[in-house]
């Protein structure tokens, strides 16, 4: 596979990966039908996706900006991508045998969406699974150095993020307007899909498959 094509399939990743967060209930979602529903109002349930959309942003933002930062040490890189993927299988693992959900995000006041989806996705190690794509993506495209190196990694880490995050607000609230205009809290109540050990699985999957990748 040649760089222009490992590089689409890298993209095709965050792209799958967006609607993978995007369709998982813990990513907040249902808490957008709810707003709507208490509020009946159609616009609440937008107002909520976006504040979901924008923590979610802040969070891939967090992660991925400091590995782009990282990468400026070019000697390092190697060790860098090794590490990173190392983490994302330590957090699968991690999760796998933790099934309980943080307390804490339980606290957050509902009004607070965006602080919500922001914990959530941090505690859930979200950005973390993009880690790996991204230096990918970063490795397949950049050939620069220096200060140009700086500006171009961290400009990827923002598209990967923004990528991310604008195809995960939309497979969200594909899901949330459906069940908003025609299945209603009923299903909210009695159809809730625990994605917990998938979740698990895809980051140790992403993480063995970024180390096998390295070498």
């Amino acid at each position: 596979m040649d760089a222009i094509e490992t590089t689409t399939a890298l993209w095709w990743a965050v792209v799958a990966s967006g609607a993978y967060h995007g369709l998982n209930p813990g990513m907040g979602w249902p808490l957008a039908v709810s707003a709507a529903l208490m509020d009946r109002k159609p616009g609440s349930l937008y107002k909520a996706l976006l504040a979901l959309g924008a923590g979610h942003l802040m969070a891939m933002a967090a992660i991925l900006f400091p590995f782009s930062a990282l990468l400026f040490l070019v000697e390092w890189q190697h060790e860098i991508q090794i590490g990173a993927a190392c983490l994302v299988i330590a957090l699968g693992i991690y999760l796998l045998i933790n099934r309980r959900h943080p307390r804490f995000l339980a606290r957050v006041p509902p009004t607070r969406l965006a602080l919500w989806s922001f914990l959530a996705a941090m505690a859930h190690g979200a950005g973390l699974m993009l880690v790996p794509i991204y230096l990918g993506i970063n490795g397949a495209e950049h050939a620069g150095h220096g200060a140009h190196m700086m500006a171009s990694t961290a400009g990827v880490a923002a598209t990967v993020a923004v990528v991310h995050t604008v195809v995960m607000t939309l497979a969200g609230g594909v899901v949330a307007v459906g069940v908003y205009h025609w299945l209603g809290l009923k299903f909210l109540t009695k159809s809730w899909l625990n994605l917990d050990v998938v979740w698990a699985l895809s980051l140790i999957l992403v993480g063995a498959v970024s180390l096998f990748a390295i070498y």
